[in-house]
């Protein structure tokens, strides 16, 4: 079952470790640099609650890209990767945007967590306004996971 949860700003990769920890199927976790630099604890709880099936994918554009793209502590000197191998990560790539889909083809195909830290430029697309009320998305989310 393909999950989303719209929101949860310095949390998805916090509940992507849970849901990782609770299921036995892969779990991917797609968070913005700017999400995990505000949940930074998160790294060490990765690496010392192994959970083989957690990917997370972490895209840095270097900037907060819904509030405006205000440059984040990524888009200056603090690498996303070597924190995580810091915390004692022990799979991280870095890969630049077009490399991403074979970095996550090859975190599909093992068996350990894996970090994917991939370097996009910066910028938003229009794409239409979610209909969706949060509260409903959250409701939906959690019967999903609980089914």
């Amino acid at each position: 079952t393909n999950l989303y949860w719209l929101g949860p700003v310095g949390l998805c990769s916090a509940i992507g470790l849970g849901l990782a920890v609770t299921r036995g199927k892969k779990v991917i976790a797609i968070d913005g640099d700017g999400s995990v630099l505000m949940n930074l604890g998160i790294m060490p709880t990765i690496a010392n609650n192994p959970a083989p099936n957690l990917i997370l994918l972490i895209i840095d554009t270097g900037s907060y890209g819904s509030t405006g793209d205000q440059k984040t502590y990524a888009g200056m000197k603090t690498s996303l990767a070597e924190v995580a191998q810091a915390c004692g990560c022990d799979n991280v790539v870095e890969c630049a945007a077009e490399d991403t889909a074979a970095a996550l083809q090859s975190a599909l195909a093992s068996d350990a967590a894996t970090v994917i830290v991939s370097k996009c430029e910066s910028g938003n697309i229009k794409v239409p306004v979610i209909d969706k009320d949060p509260v409903m998305i959250k409701e939906r989310f959690m019967a999903s996971v609980t089914s």
